[in-house]
């Protein structure tokens, strides 16, 4: 059923605001999980997996690609059909995928497994509008940031956890350790939050579902397999022009039919999209550190530059930037009720900035990593709890599950380079040492002045982000 626009109150149950946030928290946090799910495997699934390491990446590439094109479908399918009912399916998709991973030997089974835990990353933007749906006002910024952090904490703590399983058990275990949070999920979301949120009718845009799969794809086939396939390849030129051509003739297609997949024409509004452009440096910055950091970490302290750290203990030094997430998302809530979403934007931003300057120039000890580590905690926390507010300041109602799916869709596409990017650089910059290819110290150099750069890109948009009015309206910065 659905219910008035300016309507606060669509719950067909009274639930305490806390249990919403936690349940939805909850799977937003499993959700995360899925991006760093097998990263401490990524060396050892060629001869797990008993298959040339070429096709083994694509046991990570798959749950990004799939996580791109499926987030902001996820968001529209939200605003039409119920967004607690799709996070559901999210939910059940990801059981799924645990499961076949689990059950499987080969890479065609754990390829498919990892492609369907890739679709609930709309957990999380889907959690973000119903609480814009069911809190009241004085209580969003709060919730929001906090769902918006679980993007990051549950990365940056579930890694320690499954380098942990990775060293003493099965790695099968990692996968049903997966499916049991899918089931803890499911049972969260069915049990506590409340149906009957804020909907908006219409007919989901089969084109337009196609024509943004098929772009995305191409795009992002080219940033992750572009080096691997050689940047001047016939693959990967012919990857990067179909996606270009392809989401030419989606956007052309998009502003001329009814019910679009995406209003293109809202997702152009200068609030949402230089949010948008930022977020892509914003998830730069977060999957940098997570591709670089490790490797740096676990490098033999012989080189001069790593510090022989086992897999378990270089994921315990990276796992301060979860904990910082965690502990200032309530703050972030407040901080953006008295100053606003877009002055913590910039502060996130230029956190980013200082954390991979400070490693520059520092990073010589584990200590200074720790460091590093918290700073970008800060910048991730504050940048993630203020660019799903922009965006609800300047968008409907019924929009909320498809302008945040695309603000995901921005992040995904910054995560997806930073593993391209970084890992390329790092593969290219390397020296054989004992049969062992390992990345310089000026590898490393040159992917923190990479990430430098796309954060002071993202803190440059955000001063040009217009400001918001008391009444939700955006208005141009002076």
């Amino acid at each position: 059923m659905n219910r008035d626009p300016g309507s606060r109150d669509r719950l067909t149950r009274r639930v305490p605001g806390w249990a919403v946030v936690a349940a939805l928290a909850f799977a937003g946090l499993s959700s995360a999980f899925m991006f760093t799910l097998v990263v401490p495997l990524q060396a050892e699934l060629p001869e797990l997996l008993d298959a040339p390491r070429e096709d083994t990446t694509w046991v990570v590439t798959i749950t990004l690609l799939v996580a791109a094109v499926a987030t902001p479908i996820s968001g529209r399918l939200g605003d039409m059909y119920g967004k607690r009912r799709v996070i559901l399916a999210l939910l059940i998709a990801l059981m799924v995928g645990s499961l076949v991973a689990a059950l499987s030997h080969s890479i065609i089974g754990l390829i498919i497994g990892r492609g369907l835990q890739g679709l609930t990353t709309g957990v999380i933007p889907l959690g973000i509008a119903v609480m814009r749906d069911v809190l009241h006002p004085a209580r969003l910024g709060t919730a929001v940031a906090f769902m918006s952090a679980t993007m990051g904490v549950g990365g940056a703590i579930g890694m320690p956890v499954a380098a942990y399983i990775a060293e003493n058990f099965d790695w099968h275990m990692l996968f049903w350790l997966a499916l049991a949070l899918g089931v803890l999920g499911f049972a969260a979301i069915a049990l506590v939050v409340p149906g009957d949120t804020l909907r908006s009718p219409g007919r989901l845009d089969i084109p337009g579902v196609i024509g943004l799969a098929v772009g995305l794809t191409g795009l992002l086939l080219f940033v992750s397999r572009g080096a691997d396939w050689g940047w001047a390849s016939p693959a990967a030129i012919g990857s990067a022009a179909g996606g270009v051509i392809a989401l030419v003739i989606w956007g052309w297609y998009q502003l001329r039919t009814t019910d679009p997949l995406v209003d293109l024409r809202v997702a152009s509004r200068p609030a949402v999209l230089l949010t948008n452009l930022a977020a892509i440096g914003m998830g730069f910055a977060l999957f940098g550190s997570n591709v670089s950091f490790p490797q740096m970490l676990e490098l033999p302290a012989s080189t001069g530059h790593g510090f022989g750290l086992t897999m378990l203990q270089a994921a315990l030094v990276i796992m301060p930037s979860g904990l910082i997430m965690m502990v200032l998302s309530p703050l972030s809530g407040q901080l953006e009720k008295v100053f606003g979403p877009r002055p913590l934007f910039t502060i996130g931003t230029a956190s980013i900035v200082v954390a991979y300057v400070f490693v520059l120039i520092f990073s010589t000890e584990v200590w200074h990593i720790v460091v590093v580590n918290c700073i970008i905690g800060v910048g991730i926390a504050f940048s993630f709890a203020a660019m799903p507010m922009i965006i609800m300041q300047a968008v409907p109602a019924n929009e909320t599950g498809v302008s945040n799916g695309l603000n995901a869709l921005f992040r995904s596409v910054g995560t997806s380079s930073a593993s391209a990017v970084m890992g390329g650089v790092l593969a290219a910059m390397s020296v054989e040492v004992d049969g062992h290819a390992l990345p310089t110290a000026s590898a490393f150099q040159l992917c923190f002045w990479i990430a430098i750069v796309a954060a002071v890109a993202a803190t440059i948009l955000t001063f040009f982000i217009p400001r918001s009015t008391p009444e939700g309206h955006a208005s141009i910065p002076s």
